[in-house]
């Protein structure tokens, strides 16, 4: 069964949904409505990588998300840290989170694998080329498919070297990061090759520039929250029909209508 797991957003300059949820008060309560929804995982981040973002010191960062999946935690809910600092990803962990979810795959902090070596949580690697102020300027490839599945070949073989077990490893092959929205659709087309790697699968295409291209394509101005929410919920059902282990999404309720509908078509479960 592939798992949904819901975006929340502790900063004020998040693109998808406007910093809406910077106050841990307003963080908390997104939290809770998002597991009403049947979120399986919450991933707490509190840093942005929108394209441009600009970075925040781990202190700023661990203010912002600490106290909210302290709370959450206590109240039951799985939660994943989504950071690139070793020190948040393991205040985070001593706070109750059980997933470190690393947009750079460990790149981007060189004590990040031992850090997460040293808990008891999973670790999300994602396909990642640079931080978010530059990342199009490295959307170059020859063959984006096996290039994508050789980098994170990479970054399984630094986080097994730095004493992580397979079981504890999951994958993500990043759309939108150092990646153009035709890429990703590439990258879409080769899903196959990462879920037949061994390892668990992550995609996160919700609200992504990628479901522009494919609606404008069709003559359709995706326009709205809405929109991309079905747009995302489509593209949760393919994933979950290539075998993925989880889908990451702002509207968790969408998503999750549109797996059920999937699950009963199938005649599964």
């Amino acid at each position: 069964m592939t798992l949904v797991m819901g975006v929340v957003n502790v900063t004020p300059d998040s693109f998808s949904d406007g910093g809406r949820y910077a106050s841990h008060e307003a963080a908390v309560a997104h939290g809770r409505a998002l597991r009403l929804d049947g979120a399986d995982l919450l991933d707490i981040g509190g840093e942005s990588t929108r394209p441009g973002a600009t970075r925040v010191t781990a202190d700023e960062e661990q203010a912002r998300i600490v106290p909210v999946i302290e709370t959450l935690a206590a109240e039951g809910a799985t939660i994943s840290v989504d950071t690139m600092n070793a020190a948040t990803a393991v205040a985070a962990v001593a706070a109750g989170a059980r997933v470190v979810n690393d947009v750079s795959g460990g790149l981007a902090d060189p004590d990040m694998m031992s850090a997460v070596a040293a808990t008891e949580a999973d670790v999300v690697l994602q396909h990642w080329r640079g931080h978010s102020a530059d990342m199009y300027r490295t959307a170059v490839y020859d063959d984006i498919v096996g290039e994508v599945v050789g980098e994170l070949g990479e970054r399984v073989a630094a986080a097994r070297a730095a004493g992580i077990p397979d079981h504890r490893i999951v994958v993500d092959p990043g759309f939108g990061f150092g990646k153009t929205p035709e890429q990703n659709w590439q990258v879409v087309r080769g899903l196959a090759q990462l879920v037949t790697s061994g390892h668990r699968v992550l995609i996160g295409t919700s609200r992504k520039r990628m479901l522009v291209v494919a609606a404008s394509g069709a003559g359709i101005e995706l326009t709205g929250e809405d929109r991309f929410d079905l747009a995302t919920a489509v593209t949760s059902v393919l994933a979950a029909q290539a075998g993925v282990w989880a889908v990451r999404v702002h509207d968790v309720a969408a998503t999750r209508l549109a797996l059920a509908v999937r699950t009963a078509w199938e005649g599964e479960g």
